[in-house]
């Protein structure tokens, strides 16, 4: 098959029908909605460090490929959908159209929303009537397991503040983190692992609180104090080398000599 300077989704559509044919691509043909569940996540997770890129460096080269590879999932599941008699591609998009429309109704409809928070409350009250959801705790419950800790963990604490449920100001958060850090030094103390975990736990479904309570993303935040971390152990590492160490062989003395200089760093 030649390729083409250009595709239309029936393109698309046709080349995945393809691969799971009968005489098609081994691989695609093996593959299940269960053995792509991770393959979805990752390109989810690609997609957003696309986005990322995209913002610091637009190169929207690489985030069209990385929408193209969530588009790729969707089908591959959509065709699978339409093998076992279930669904096709196109209930997928008449499904997610239906919703965007009843979502919608200040677009759509006779609704009204003069801003961005008006809108996020009507989808909202409009998703609770589609779920049949009769208390807070169902849609805390509907909260997908498979997000981020962070994330759903955030999601969670936001239902509970829309009837009240939450702390007066950040000042609370910080200092229920104070206490749950105590706890959890409780429970270290004691060797009680598995009191130990739900401790842990705790203080960090605290840190998140206080960071939503400040308006901060946590996965974001801890993104970037991971990328911190790695960028600072680099120069500890290439310092090391350049003055003959082996890191192996330097005491944490040595080296939290060095890491305070990438927070310091020497004057030339």
């Amino acid at each position: 098959m030649e390729i083409k300077d250009s595709y239309s989704f029936d393109d698309f559509r046709k080349i995945i029908a393809r691969l799971r044919d009968k005489d098609g691509c081994p691989w695609d043909r093996e593959q299940t909605h269960e053995s792509l569940r991770d393959c979805m996540l990752e390109e989810a997770y690609e997609a957003a460090e696309g986005i990322d890129i995209y913002h610091k460096t637009g190169d929207d080269t690489n985030l069209c490929e990385e929408l193209g590879d969530i588009m790729l999932q969707v089908m591959l599941h959509a065709q699978i959908g339409e093998e076992e008699g279930r669904f096709t591609v196109d209930d997928v998009i008449t499904s997610i159209s239906k919703k965007m429309i009843n979502r919608h109704p200040h677009v759509f409809g006779q609704g009204h929303a003069d801003n961005s928070a008006q809108v996020l409350d009507n989808w909202e009250e409009i998703k609770k009537k589609e779920k049949s959801e009769q208390t807070i705790t169902e849609g805390m419950r509907r909260v997908a397991k498979a997000l981020p800790a962070t994330i759903r963990a955030s999601k969670v604490q936001k239902k509970a503040a829309k009837v009240g449920f939450d702390f007066q100001d950040w000042k609370g958060a910080a200092a229920k983190i104070s206490e749950e850090l105590s706890e959890v030094s409780e429970a270290a103390e004691n060797s009680d692992f598995s009191h130990l975990q739900e401790e842990i736990g705790d203080l960090m479904f605290s840190v998140i609180n206080l960071s939503r309570l400040l308006g901060v993303n946590a996965e974001n935040a801890l993104t970037n104090a991971t990328e911190k971390f790695i960028n600072r152990f680099e120069y500890v590492e290439e310092e090391a080398v350049k003055r003959g160490f082996n890191l192996s062989d330097m005491s944490i003395r040595q080296m939290d000599t060095l890491w305070s200089e990438t927070k310091h760093p020497k004057e030339q």
